[in-house]
């Protein structure tokens, strides 16, 4: 995809001439890994005249914005490019709220030219926005630049961050207790994931003390493998009793075993290590992608939500025992059919208990069914903070399936503005 990228910029004679995108490329390999957007957003700066560019990157919160590169043109006065790092945008009632959430380009009419906002987006994960101040309004050919140069971008960040923490540095707003850190590296580097047949969604929202909750995902050519957990107690045990279930249940996952086996091997993994009080709640799921059909197992979890044809409903599931109680307990595989249209919503008890339980989970879930998946999980997860009085008493997770349906490869969905 980053191939695609078509920039431009002036002769001195005013024809456009194309930039070479492997020079482009080969500078941001050449460049440190912490300086990969700083190369690009300086190439757009050259190819399109602007005054500024600007990376800034979603923070944990869901709620702002941190701007990590700065890269402002060089003049006759200026040495050399000017650098800013940590600098906080509010998401809410802003045009970057905007462009990320409605995944479109916003431009800005300002007293001295125009600002552009563009979401850096990959297979739906909204991981920040590109901006850019021109001194002209902007015309077809400049925003199909700055919209492919922002999908590059998200590809650059992405393979970027696995070399460097300067991208999970820029996305703390405050600081990680070492449980919230250990929960963190057991979240998917994803959140959100554009599919053929699905779009999906996972927000959490950690307590004070954090609560062991975790989700977790997995495409292959014909599964969608899902989780949700929640581990005993709070601080540091939970981290660890999570820490060891989700490794357990990826184990077994990678392992090419069905659903029921793989409940299994993670039961006996976790019922080996942990003591006779010691045990994790949770949903493990598989939904095929040829039919449709979801497979559960539950063990003791709260129900997920179907929202169908503008109704939301509880699904009935029979229960099973926690993981980790007993060695012996045999987890049974129980099925759902979905259907086109369909949103499963998946929670944690965070989401339904305390002062959270003030907050009609079922009724605000349907009359958000109209936002992407992304948007509706943090809405969720916000209302249940403001109902809480902004401290959590455990954590709040919430993950979300939309089923589109369909034979593989109908639907594009690679840029992630699927609505």
């Amino acid at each position: 995809m980053v191939g695609l990228v078509t920039t431009r910029k002036r002769d001195r004679s005013g024809v456009a001439a194309p930039l070479d995108v492997k020079t482009l490329l080969a500078s941001v390999e050449a460049a440190p890994p912490v300086d990969a957007a700083e190369v690009v957003a300086a190439a757009l700066t050259d190819s399109l005249e602007a005054r500024d560019v600007s990376f800034l990157i979603a923070d944990y919160s869901g709620r702002s914005l941190i701007r990590l590169s700065h890269v402002r043109r060089m003049t006759a006065d200026d040495d050399d490019l000017s650098r800013e790092r940590g600098q906080e945008v509010t998401l809410a009632g802003t045009p970057h709220g905007r462009a990320l959430a409605e995944q479109d380009v916003q431009i800005v009419n300002d007293s001295d030219g125009f600002r552009v906002l563009a979401p850096v987006t990959s297979r739906g994960e909204a991981i920040g926005v590109l901006e850019l101040e021109l001194d002209a309004e902007p015309d077809e050919q400049t925003l199909a630049v700055v919209s492919a140069g922002a999908h590059a971008l998200a590809y650059i960040v992405i393979a970027n961050r696995r070399f460097t923490d300067l991208f999970d540095w820029g996305q703390r707003s405050v600081p990680l207790s070492l449980e919230a850190e250990l929960q963190h590296r057991l979240l998917p580097a994803s959140y959100t994931c554009e599919g053929g047949q699905f779009t999906l969604a996972g927000w959490l929202e950690p307590a004070g003390d954090v609560g062991g909750d975790t989700f977790d995902f997995s495409v292959e050519r014909d599964t969608l493998h899902l989780s949700i957990t929640d581990a005993m107690g709070h601080t540091l045990n939970a981290a660890v009793l999570a820490t060891v279930f989700v490794g357990a249940l990826r184990n077994a996952r990678r392992r090419g075993v069905d659903l029921a086996h793989q409940t299994q091997l993670a039961n006996e993994a976790l019922y080996g290590f942990g003591d006779d009080s010691d045990f994790v709640t949770g949903q493990v799921v598989r939904v095929d992608h040829a039919s449709g059909l979801a497979r559960f197992v539950n063990a003791g979890h709260p129900s997920p939500i179907l929202i169908r044809e503008g109704r939301a409903e509880t699904v009935k599931l029979a229960p099973g025992l926690p993981f980790g109680i007993s060695l012996d307990y045999d987890y049974s595989v129980q099925e759902l059919q979905l259907e086109v249209g369909d949103r499963l919503v998946f929670l944690t008890d965070g989401i339904l208990e305390r002062n959270a339980a003030n907050v009609n989970a079922p009724e605000l879930l349907r009359q958000t069914r109209e936002l992407h998946a992304r948007e509706a999980v943090q809405a969720l997860t916000q209302a249940v903070v403001d109902a809480c009085g902004g401290v959590l008493q455990d954590d709040a997770t919430v993950l979300c399936v939309d089923w589109h349906g369909g034979p593989t490869g109908v639907r594009d969905a690679s840029s992630g503005a699927d609505q």
